[in-house]
């Protein structure tokens, strides 16, 4: 153990006193741990554990999940957002068992080779469920690191990801590096929070350069902005048997794998004359505009979706896309939507536009 071995000894301590209860802290079985890490990426604890049960609950093992429809693993992953992770879950599944006997790898090489694990989730599964020395960082132990060690280097820098993960595996305990590893996070989540951090609480309040300095409100640095991208969303709600007409999204863009109404994306908001001149144009002549809702905002990680809803009939002559599928209201929760349509239907129920037993509320 290096000369650091103080912070360890801290943080091994403070854990083991009194981390939270979290059911994938009660196992060593890799399935449950990366099942756990994927659902917790950009995913609170409070909101991923109800999700981590649903999963374990429906797919006791890899060879359950392997073995799943796409649309019912998507449709169990509805509203946790990010769903490029549910389909790599189900890559990796699939390669455990198809490519790799239903064994996970036991090395964090190996893990990485998986379809959506990075080295933060292939350390974290490598320590926890195997015990190799492998260092976890994220946001977590970037912040505890930056400020208990003065660190003012940016993290999102080259040399910053550099200096962090070297300093993350000196810490190591190379004993209890799944402990350590979960200790340091389990520090960041719930004491070195981003905004009044509980510093009274921390087990290593009294080494932390930042608290000393008076700089914990600067640290960790981060290294430039990211640019947001501005959308135009225009659904066109047909109205089948109280239903809707779905399809489902293909292109390699947010939401590939889940169901929506047809879209018709512009450079700028419409108003209803615009609205009828892209409709025209985009779908031949013939439609009618009965109603409109929105718009909303729906925000995500790097875009920002201005939607407008609007209820169109097609002309009775109109062929079908193929690709589209008229879902009666009874059938509607069967397909898995995004957040933002899922917060549609739930305003179309409510103006009954939808019977009261025809659609049940989506959980998350």
């Amino acid at each position: 153990m290096s000369s650091r071995s103080w912070f360890s000894k801290a943080l091994l301590g403070w854990y083991a006193a009194g981390h939270r209860d979290l059911p994938w802290r009660r196992t060593r079985d890799p399935y449950r741990i990366w099942l756990s890490e994927v659902i917790l990426q950009q995913t609170r604890v409070d909101q991923g554990t109800a999700y981590y049960d649903r999963f374990a609950e429906h797919y006791p093992t890899v060879h359950h999940l392997a073995a799943a429809p796409d649309d019912d693993v998507m449709r169990l992953w509805q509203g946790l957002g990010y769903y490029s992770r549910a389909r790599n879950l189900l890559a990796a599944a699939r390669s455990v068992v198809n490519d790799l006997g239903g064994r996970f790898p036991d090395t964090v090489d190996g893990l990485r080779a998986l379809k959506g694990v990075g080295d933060y989730t292939a350390a974290a599964i490598a320590s926890i469920a195997f015990d190799r020395p492998a260092a976890v960082v994220d946001g977590n132990v970037y912040r505890v690191l930056a400020r208990v060690f003065g660190i003012a280097t940016p993290i999102g820098s080259t040399a910053g990801r550099r200096e962090f993960a070297a300093l993350a595996g000196e810490l190591l305990d190379p004993v209890h590096p799944g402990d350590h590893n979960q200790a340091v996070m389990e520090l960041g989540a719930t004491i070195c929070l981003p905004r009044a951090p509980r510093c009274a609480e921390c087990p290593v309040a009294t080494p932390c350069i930042a608290r000393r300095e008076g700089r914990i409100a600067q640290l960790p640095v981060k290294a430039g902005r990211t640019t947001v991208r501005e959308r135009h969303f225009n659904y066109l709600c047909i109205d089948v048997e109280g239903g809707l007409v779905l399809r489902k999204r293909e292109a390699r863009d947010i939401w590939q794998g889940l169901y929506e109404p047809p879209l018709l994306e512009s450079e700028a908001p419409l108003d209803l004359l615009s609205f009828r001149k892209a409709l025209r144009d985009g779908l031949g002549a013939g439609w009618k505009v009965t109603g409109q809702h929105g718009p909303a905002r729906h925000v995500l990680s790097h875009q920002v979706l201005q939607a407008r809803f609007w209820e169109v009939t097609p002309p009775p002559s109109y062929a079908t896309p193929p690709g589209w599928r008229s879902v009666p209201a009874t059938e509607l929760d069967q397909f898995a939507v995004p957040r933002l349509i899922e917060r549609y239907l739930v305003h179309r129920r409510s103006k009954g536009l939808f019977a009261q037993d025809q659609l049940s509320t989506i959980p998350g």
